[in-house]
């Protein structure tokens, strides 16, 4: 198989797909995330900071208020993601195992665990 084919092969797999789906969706869903950050939330929290434009906030030569900004939308995007993925599909997902049927029986001589179908006990050699 040449590489092409093994590359082509590769690619046309269900989980890279998947993936590239994924990757597009979540630059999107980071996109919606940033805006609302940076429309909704940190304009709250300026009015907490001093001047009240928290982008221009720094300390000395570093920017605090973007690495502000990028770390609240981190945060909102991980909750997001563990909330949707980790819990809803987890809980939509989780079945209740049913009972399993027995596939041993114990002997009424010895105690002893004999599989389902025998006739004679492996342990005391009585009847089953």
């Amino acid at each position: 198989m040449s590489m092409k084919d093994e590359f082509k092969a590769f690619i046309m797999k269900g989980n890279v797909v998947d993936l590239a789906i994924a990757v597009v969706i979540g630059a999107a869903f980071g996109k919606i995330v940033s805006a609302f950050v940076s429309g909704i939330i940190m304009p709250m929290v300026s009015y907490v900071m001093p001047g009240g434009d928290w982008q221009s906030w720094a300390v000395g030569k570093f920017q605090i208020g973007s690495v502000l900004g990028a770390t609240v939308d981190f945060l909102i995007i991980a909750a997001t993601v563990f909330l949707v993925l980790v819990k809803l599909l987890g809980a939509m997902t989780k079945k209740d195992a049913p009972a399993a049927d027995p596939t041993t029986k114990e002997c009424p001589a010895c105690l002893e665990q004999v599989p389902l179908k025998a006739t004679r006990c492996k342990h005391c050699t009585s009847q089953l």
